[in-house]
């Protein structure tokens, strides 16, 4: 019985997701990252930065698709190729006021900055 509380517990924590980043956090990071150079991919918080961008990139996937299989107009509309590059990531949300910061969440800014750079046509 014992066992089996232990990987109840175990695959309750594996199975929940990681609290979204907000984009001062996010920022902070980046910015700390940059002072490491070349040795900024060894760090754990790289992992976690792209991890965050990975998951925020899937889950807004996932809305626009939902959005068009259900008939409705996603938020942006990206070309087949061309991710937006990192600079233009992190220039995108340094352009969130700093008050703002830390109340958006990274997905949200993304979301903010797709659909400015990927705007859907007019249906």
């Amino acid at each position: 019985m014992r066992t089996f509380a232990i990987t109840a517990l175990i695959a309750s924590i594996a199975a929940t997701p990681a609290a979204a980043m907000d984009v001062a956090t996010f920022l902070l990071k980046v910015d700390a990252l940059k002072t490491k150079g070349i040795l900024a991919p060894l760090s754990g918080d790289y992992k976690s930065l792209m991890a965050e961008l990975d998951d925020s990139g899937k889950a807004l996937r996932a809305e626009r698709l939902a959005a068009q299989a259900a008939g409705g107009k996603p938020a942006y509309c990206p070309p087949a190729r061309n991710p937006p590059a990192p600079n233009e990531i992190f220039s995108g949300l340094h352009a969130i006021p700093a008050p703002q910061q830390t109340q958006v969440q990274v997905k949200d800014a993304l979301r903010a900055l797709y659909s400015k750079k990927y705007p859907c046509p007019a249906a």
